[in-house]
């Protein structure tokens, strides 16, 4: 089996939303990671010296590779991230390997004999 990581910067107020689309379209488990901070292609605003941003979280999903593309659409979607700058991107790369997953392939190989895969 192939898998894919897809990785979410998103705003934390559409975190929860986001994970929950995600496991909807079809994703096993979402590890998250609060209060990231960047920078995007506008510098962020201040007042008095202090950064006015709001707070970024990291997602990280492991999910099979045929999954993927639906996933990350649904994670797009849930987010706004094309319908509103600033709100977070997500992108997928391949994995070369993994261990610890074995208990994810025996949950979701009854439903890819079912697709034909």
């Amino acid at each position: 089996m192939r898998f894919k990581l897809i990785v979410v910067f998103v705003q934390d107020s559409k975190t929860e939303e986001v994970a929950e689309a995600a496991k909807q379209a079809g994703a096993t488990g979402c590890t998250r990671i609060y209060s990231a901070s960047g920078e995007g292609l506008k510098s962020a605003s201040t007042f008095f010296g202090l950064t006015l941003e709001t707070q970024r979280d990291v997602l990280l999903l492991l999910v099979e590779e045929h999954r993927a593309r639906q996933i990350l659409e649904r994670i797009g979607e849930a987010g706004e991230f094309d319908e509103t700058s600033g709100t977070g991107i997500a992108f997928q790369v391949d994995v070369e390997d993994a261990v610890g997953v074995a208990h994810q392939i025996k949950s979701i190989a009854p439903s890819l004999k079912e697709i034909g895969l």
